[in-house]
């Protein structure tokens, strides 16, 4: 009897603890649970409710179950979810400025990445998508620095890249990049990047090492050079709707929690590029069918001399000021 009692009380407690979530928030993201955005998305799930005290039910779906990538941004204007994590390059038809991330070289390494993400630029850029109404910044996640791959030859020097076909997003300033340095851009969607690579469609291209490997292209590239010149990166948004109907003790949890799950996003980036680049090593060494090249400080003093020329070409379109600032930023 003392037995039914007890498990009445603990149903009654549990039905009780679901009854305490005044608020649903829906975050759908595109990639894997295992991967540092999926990690980051799930403790950002937990400490929402730990700090709302239930108050905020968090429901992630992961692996585009929810929505696909063409679909997210959509999904979220409509308040059908509440928060999302793009790529920042889905972000430039609604603010220009935002091509700022795809000019090579402008970021020195990851603690001046950080810091101008964190800082003035980062939120300037913000407050461009803030101005929308219907979306709210909250933080950039990180995917990684970009780096050339070939099948042709090693790309060490830019004379290198010369008439080489390179995949490309979608992407004025990437466009403008390759083709300073002699390159053919040709815009491929990603799922179709394995079999273009294989089939020489295109000969080379630029990702970060979470792409390069998870995708397979060292299956199909002979040559990684770890150039660093581009970046790769993700904006958490929220559906500004959803976030005015919080009391202001909530957006102080959410905030709360976003802000160390981008900490905690960011460490696992830079640990998964550490585990990559060990099995692309391994890998390397094993079959003999991939050169790594390290670029010198004199070689990517060439890189940025060529690629610099790039930089006045969108001054009116993402701010000649703003670019600056970013360069300037400690």
């Amino acid at each position: 009897m003392k037995k039914i009692v007890l498990g009445t009380i603990a149903a009654a407690m549990l039905a009780t603890a679901g009854l305490a979530a005044e608020y649903v928030m829906k975050v759908s993201h595109v990639v894997s649970a295992s991967t540092p955005k999926g990690k980051a998305a799930d403790f950002f799930e937990k400490r929402v409710e730990e700090l709302s005290g239930g108050k905020i039910d968090v429901q992630v779906f992961p692996n585009s179950q929810l929505y696909g990538d063409g679909e997210e941004m959509k999904a979220l204007v409509m308040n059908n979810v509440q928060l999302i994590m793009p790529s920042l390059s889905k972000f430039t038809s609604i603010a220009p400025q935002m091509q700022l991330f795809d000019l090579p070289f402008i970021f020195r390494d990851k603690a001046h990445l950080y810091n101008v993400m964190d800082g003035e630029v980062g939120t300037i850029l913000k407050s461009k998508i803030n101005e929308k109404k219907q979306m709210m910044a909250m933080d950039y996640w990180d995917a990684g620095f970009k780096h050339f791959s070939s099948s042709k030859q090693p790309i060490i020097n830019p004379e290198d890249a010369k008439g080489l076909k390179f995949r490309i997003q979608s992407s004025k300033v990437l466009e403008a990049q390759f083709k300073a340095v002699g390159g053919n851009p040709q815009v491929l969607p990603f799922s179709e990047v394995y079999s273009a690579l294989q089939q020489g469609v295109v000969d080379a291209t630029e990702n970060p090492l979470s792409n390069f490997y998870t995708k397979k292209f060292h299956e199909v590239q002979s040559n990684l050079t770890l150039s660093s010149h581009g970046y790769l990166g993700y904006l958490v948004v929220m559906n500004t709707k959803f976030w005015n109907s919080l009391p202001k003790d909530l957006q102080a949890n959410i905030s709360q929690a976003m802000k160390e799950a981008t900490e905690l996003e960011r460490k696992e980036s830079s640990i998964e590029d550490e585990k990559i680049m060990e099995a692309l090593k391994t890998y390397a060494k094993d079959t003999n069918k991939l050169e790594i090249i390290e670029l010198t400080p004199e070689q990517k003093q060439q890189w940025q001399k060529v690629m610099a020329d790039v930089y006045p070409k969108f001054y009116d379109v993402i701010g000649e000021d703003l670019i600056k600032k970013a360069i300037d930023t400690k």
